[in-house]
This record gives C-alpha cells, structure tokens and sequence, in this order.
C-alpha cells in the first residue's frame, strides 16, 4: 500500500553539545573513533559516563566526559578513545541525518568500511545485511545490547562478493530503537564465538526514562520511482524511578525502481527487475530495566518485524502455448517474513563480583511464493496451471543462554586494578526448509521459479557450547594490555579454540599506539550445509544443491569444515592540537577454508546433478545455459587494509561551528590458495575469484562537515567510490555462457554527494530538506555484448556506487 502522509518518527538519543546554539535533533558529528560528547543520563549500565583519561584529547565543549563502550571489552569503564581496539561509534542523530529510512543504508554513508550489495535478487532480494573490511556479511557478528543476533533464513545466493551469506537482517531491527551503534573493527571471535572475523556491530537501544520522539520521512528517486516513507515513534517512561521502559515502532513503505535498458528481442522497455523490489515492512520492539533490589535488576528487550515484499523476474515473450499471456508475462516473486527476538536476563552484584545471566530466543520465517506465472508441464499435460504459486518456505530459530561474571582485582605490581571476566554460553540453532506445494515443483517447475519438492525439504540442528576467559589491566601507567580465550563445541562442526592479544601504550596525552593479534573461525551455517533451489530465467537456469546431496557428490562435493583466521593489526591515536582527533589502523586478515558457492558445472553434468535432486530444466534452455554449484571451503585469502578517521572542530563565534570529518578505508585482498572437488577441478574460476578479489572498492572515503548557525544547520558529504573490477559473462557469440572464459571490465571511480538543509522551527519540531547523490552518479554501462538479452546494462553484482541514482527527500522531526 502506497503511504504518502508525511511522518513523524524517533530519530534522536541527541548527544548533548555545549555552545551558544544547539545543535538540531536531526544531525550531529560524523562518525569517528568515539563519539566526542556525551549522551544524557540514563539508569542503564549500558551508557554509564567515567572521566576522560590521560591519552584522550585535551577537552573541548562536551567532551571532557566520554561514553562508555561495551564492545571489545569487559571493562566496565573504558571509553572509545582509550580503547585498545579501533571503535567507531555512530548515534542516532547521525543515523536521522543520513536521510536513510534504514538502519543499513545509513551506516552504509557513514562507516567507510561498512558495505552492502547493490542488488540482492532470487529469494534473498528483501534482506538487507552489512558486512565490514572486504569480507561478506558471514564474517561479520551483529548483537544487540551485547547478545547475539540471529541471521536470516534465507541464503543469498545470487552471484557477487555476498553470495552464499546467511546475515543478521539488521533493517528487521527498528531505527527508532537505536541509541548508538558500536563498530568494532578488529577480530573479535575469541570475545564473541563464530562469525567475528572481520568485526562486530553491537547495536545499543534506547533508554529513555520519559518523552516522545517521532519522525516521518519522504522521498524518492531522480527518475521519478522508488517512492519511499518512513514513520517512526519513540516513547519512554520511568518504572517508579527504578528503571525504565522504552516503547517503539516503525513503518516503511518503498515502491520499485526500473533501470533496465531495452530487452533485444522486442527492442523495449520489458523487463522490470533490474532495480529495487517493492516492500512494505512494520517492526515494533521495547527495551525495560528494572532494579528489584539494590543489587539485582531485571531486564529485557525484544523486537518483532513483518515484511512483505514483491520483486519481478526476467519477462516472458508471447508465445502461441500461452494464450493467457497475449503480451508476454513478467513474474512477480512474493516473500512473506515474520522476523521476532525477545531477551530477559538478571544482573547484579554479590560479594563483589558483578553477574548477568540470560537467554536469548529469536528467529526468522520466511513464505516465498509466485504470481503472474505458469507451469507449462501442468499446462501440457492436465491443460490447465495455476499463475500463482507457493514455492518454498524457511525458518530458522536461535535460542542462546549466556552466564557470565566479573570482578576488578587490586594487585600492588600493577598499574591498575585486573579485570577478570569468566562466562559460558548454550546456543541451540534449528533450521528447516519447506517443500511448496505440488504446482510449483511438479515437472519443470513454475516459470522463473523452480519450487521445492518433498524430497528437497529438510529439518536440521546443532548444539553449541562454550566457554570464555577474558583479562585487562594496565601493566604500567600508560600501557593497557587484553587478553581472552574461547573455547566452543559444535555438534556439527567440532572443536574450535581461538585466542586475542590487544595492547595500548600513550606515549603521551598527544600520541598512542595499540595493535592486536588473533584467532578466529567461523562454523558453516545450517543454510550453507542444506541450501537447495533452482532459479529459471527466460533462457537460463541456475541450481543450488546440498553439499551432501547425490547431485553434489557427483560433482565432487566434499564435507564442509569451518573457516578459521588469524588477523593482525596496528594503529595509533593522535590528538595534536584541541579540538582535533585522527585514528589511523591497518590490519592483515588471513582467512582459511573460505566457505562460498562453488564447483560451477554447467551443461550434461550440471543437469544430471540437477536431476539427482529433483529439479528438471523447461524447455527452451540449452544445456549449456545450466549450471549446478554448491557451498564449499573453496578458497584462502589475505585480506590487508587501512582505516582512517579524523575529526576537527571549527569554532565560528557568532556565526557557529562547523563539526568537520574525514573517514576512510582501503582495502584489497588477494586469494592464497584455490582448492578442488573430489574430481580434481578447481572450486572456482576466474569470475568467482574476482567476486573476492576485485569486486568490493578498493577504496571508499567520506569527508565533509555539519555547520550550525543558531536555528539552522547545513551538512555536506562526500563519498568516494574507488575503481571496482568484474569478471563479465559472455552472452552472445562463441564464449555465449562460458564459465571459464569471462571479459574483465573496469568500473571507474564514483563520486555522491549528499546535502542536508535543516530548521528548528521550535523546540519540539525539526524540518529538513535532503538529497543524497545530488549529481545522479551511476555506475558505468557494461559494453553491449555482455548485457543480457540487452536489459542488463549494469554489472549489477559489483559493490559500488550502484545504478539508481539521486534520491531526494523531506523530514519532520518531533520531540515532546
């Protein structure tokens, strides 16, 4: 349903700034290492405020208090600035100024090493990850509040650097509810079990003790689609003064986008899904502490999401065998999702020693169904077909139970007091896939989506266990050090140790130096080790089989082992002058055992393999136009990078200040090692090597600034796409749908630049006029020959700056 009422939605935990005129609710400082003022109050632990140490900068308005930071680290007092690890922290002000209705989508032009594919398609076409570094979203661990998350039950599985990925649907999380979000760029499995290879993302939510929020956000693209609306609400109250609760829900509503050239066979504008689906999703979530005693207080927070989305597949040409579709057909492909988490937990203090026991249960279901369809085989042989389908269902639950304790120690050789954490951790996962019903699977499938039969329908689980030790303390005054170790036992995957060195040495209050070494690993996902589905284009078809499966094992398919690392980094912090602060760290991340989709056979074999799982290919698709892959530990890399952050303070007397930033990441990675199938063949060819190598930036900066002036602010940003490199599939000629032979395409930088006007027309109410990309930049257009069947002008698997264009837009904000 198209909304076009103009929203009002939460958008600020405002982080308090002194000077003559404050700041709007809708913008703050850009991203840095730390967030240079504190937030106001609040009966949380979560954002408890220590005074700033020795090596932070020399104070500035509203920084001489720091924010505390709970991740990558057990100390309960440690700030982003004085960190051993590099944090960024982003508030939700920034998140509000960024003109984004998502919670990715900003991060995305904000964090510099943050990343996202352009366009998702298949089953995963709604699910909106993040990952971090140049690795894939796999790789990177997304909590809440400090607990994991579950992922997504669908796998991407789409070609590009993102395929195969099973990620944290962070958008299924509400904006409203962020307080501020953590980036900790370093390894972090040691701390946090599997997947935090590349990094954590740990998401804090509001705790507001009194007062509405709202904001309503509406825009849409240059081109005149893509309409866009965002509502949100925000509501917080005190519990008899011994805690609070915090109430929110959101609203999105987002209408497709078309950037297809003309189709080759009618020379028209025919096909409709290159460009973003059309969803509409509603979330609603609450955050509550509540002390009971002095020393015991309870505590939870859950959030509930539903989407629904449409998405279209290649069109169809007429054909005399259709006579219902007299001008061709394009299918729509329909998800329906329920996404849902709910956390409760006590923590207290005994005999010195903090505690905090929880449990965590959530999950993601999904229904994916097709409309404006047919069966042709059902058609033939009964003379009838349905043209609305039900293809496949997935579902996935988590259910994690953490236990853990704390305690400073007074010890007279150190420096400071050593803090001691302990911890153990239950995880049951659970995954299931649902065959659809018998129209969408029987004989060649439905069109442009091949449905799940019985026999591809599995239920599947695993056990985790595990156990943790982490230690901090200062060996002499200026020199911090970090130690932790993880133990953890999959039923599926086995035993894994992993271990994390950090140190910080302050030279002095100007200039410090950290660096980190650790292990880490990832454990194959129940998607990774189950995924079955067939996707069927006008003139192609692309199946997915178990690793485990007949098919798989035909092709050489080989059990999956978890992929483990070991990364390095080293950095330093420099405050030279007042008012300025820069952050500068490289890293080295070597990943073994890499699990992607993998072992591409196309032709005679892919089809026998197919068959073995109960797909069959329509007619009209040449055997070679067919290619069968499955998830294997395909590759080794070394992922080496730099990121960079700077933030100054421009102090304009009565004409106000001007908060400038600069952030940037570089980064590139190469592969070590290819490995084979059981029939000797190379588990990936050259376009999928480039999928790791080439098609992630190499790298991508941020600079600008936010200028008050008594009512009004003005935010300008620059972004900076380096050059990005493909692997391009032939489609015509004697190369047409090789996957050995592929044309290397070079995509140029890119440059967006976002504009934000705002007002405080009063106290309560906040307007403001946005475009982001006001140049309408785009990628460039793939020669010719390598567009398939012509529409496809775009190499829509890079992660670039993307092909849709400038999207302006209009926000209200509203605090009570």
């Amino acid at each position: 349903m198209r909304r076009t009422t103009i929203l009002l939605s939460a958008t600020t935990a405002l982080v308090t700034m002194a000077g003559p005129a404050a700041p709007s609710r809708a913008h703050a400082q850009s991203v840095s290492d730390t967030t240079a003022t504190p937030t106001p109050p609040a009966p949380s632990t979560v954002m408890r405020k220590v005074a700033r140490t020795a090596s932070a900068s020399p104070a500035t308005d509203g920084d001489k208090d720091e924010q505390v930071i709970v991740t990558g680290t057990r100390d309960p007092h440690q700030t982003a600035r004085s960190s051993v690890s590099p944090i960024q922290v982003v508030t939700a002000a920034q998140l509000a100024a960024t003109g984004q209705a998502d919670v990715r989508d900003a991060l995305i032009q904000l964090a510099p090493s943050v990343a996202r594919s352009i366009r998702v398609n298949g089953s995963a076409n709604m699910t909106d990850a993040i990952s971090l570094r140049g690795l894939t979203p796999n790789q990177t661990l997304v909590l809440v509040n400090g607990k994991r998350r579950h992922t997504t039950a669908v796998l991407s599985n789409n070609a590009g650097p993102q395929q195969g990925a099973t990620p944290v649907d962070i958008d299924m999380i509400p904006v409203s509810a962020v307080d501020h979000i953590e980036i900790l760029q370093d390894g972090a499995a040691a701390q946090y079990g599997s997947d935090a290879i590349a990094g954590v993302v740990n998401i804090i939510l509001k705790h507001d003790t009194h007062g509405l929020e709202a904001q309503s956000l509406n825009g849409g693209r240059y081109a005149g689609d893509g309409f866009t609306s965002g509502e949100s609400l925000n509501w917080g109250t005190s519990l008899s003064g011994r805690g609070f609760f915090d109430l929110n829900a959101e609203y999105k509503y987002q209408d497709h986008t078309f950037r297809a050239t003309p189709d080759s066979r009618t020379g028209r504008n025919d096909f409709m899904d290159i460009g973003d689906p059309r969803q509409q999703r509603e979330t609603i979530g609450y955050n509550m502490e509540y002390a009971i005693t002095d020393d015991v207080k309870l505590y939870s927070f859950a959030t509930y999401g539903h989407r629904n989305g449409e998405s279209y597949q290649d069109y169809r040409v007429p054909t005399a065998s259709l006579p219902m579709y007299p001008y061709g057909f394009s299918p729509q492909e329909t998800l329906d999702e329920n996404d849902y988490s709910v956390t409760v937990g006590f923590k207290g203090r005994k005999f010195n020693w903090d505690w905090d026991l929880s449990t965590t249960y959530g999950g993601d279901s999904e229904r994916m169904g097709l409309f404006d369809s047919i069966n042709t085989a059902m058609l033939q042989n009964f003379g009838s077909s349905p043209t609305r389908f039900h293809l496949m269902s997935f579902s996935n639950t988590q259910w994690t139970t953490d236990a853990g304790v704390r305690r400073a120690f007074d010890v007279p050789l150190l420096a400071a007091p050593l803090n001691l954490a302990l911890g153990a951790q239950y995880r049951y996962d659970s995954y299931h896939i649902g065959a659809g019903d018998m129209g969408s699977y029987y004989g060649t499938g439905a069109s442009a989506f091949h449905g799940l039969s019985p026999n591809n329908a599995s239920d599947s689980n695993r056990d985790v266990t595990a156990g943790y030790i982490d230690v901090s303390t200062q060996l002499l005054p200026k020199w911090q050090v970090d130690l932790a170790g993880r133990f953890e036992h999959y039923t599926d995957a086995g035993d894994t140790e992993t271990g994390k060195v950090s140190s910080r040495y302050d030279v002095n209050r100007y200039f410090g130096l950290r660096g980190t070494v650790a292990s880490g690993f990832r454990a194959p996902t129940l998607a990774e080790e189950h995924w079955s589905n067939m996707s069927v284009a006008a003139t192609t078809a692309t199946g997915y089989i178990p690793v485990d499966s007949a098919g798989a094992r035909l092709l050489g398919a080989k059990p999956l082992k978890p992929e483990r690392s070991t990364s390095f980094s080293a950095g330093f912090v420099v405050n030279p002058i007042d008012n300025l602060h820069v952050t500068v760290d490289a890293y080295q991340i070597d990943l073994r055992d890499r699990i992607m989709a993998a072992g591409v056979y196309n032709g005679a074999s892919a089809i026998e393999a197919l068959a073995l799982n109960g797909f069959a290919i329509p007619a009209g698709v040449t055997a070679n136009a067919v290619t069968a892959q499955y998830y294997a530990n395909a590759a080794s890399t070394r992922t080496r990078g730099l990121d960079i952050t700077a933030n100054y303070l421009t102090r304009l007397g009565r004409y106000g200040r001007i908060n400038w930033d600069v952030a940037a990441n570089f980064n590139q990675t190469t592969i070590r090692h290819v490995a084979e199938d059981g029939n000797g063949n190379s588990l990936l060819n050259a376009q999928q090597k480039a999928y790791l190598t080439s098609y992630t930036p190499r790298n991508r900066v941020i600079f600008g600034g936010v200028w008050h002036y008594g009512d009004l602010d003005f935010t300008v940003h620059e972004i900076r796409y380096g050059h990005a490199t493909s692997q391009l599939e032939y489609y015509t000629g004697p190369l047409a749908y090789s996957n050995t032979q592929f044309m290397r395409f070079l995509n140029p930088p890119r440059y967006e630049t976002n504009l934000v006007i705002g007002y405080q027309v009063s106290p309560r109410w906040h307007v403001a006029l946005g475009a982001n990309n006001v140049g309408n930049a785009r990628q460039k257009k793939i020669p010719e020959q390598f567009r398939y069947l012509g529409a496809y002008a775009y190499d829509v698997n890079i992660e670039q700056i993307g092909y849709n264009g400038g999207f302006y837009y209009f926000q209200v904000n509203f605090k009570l």
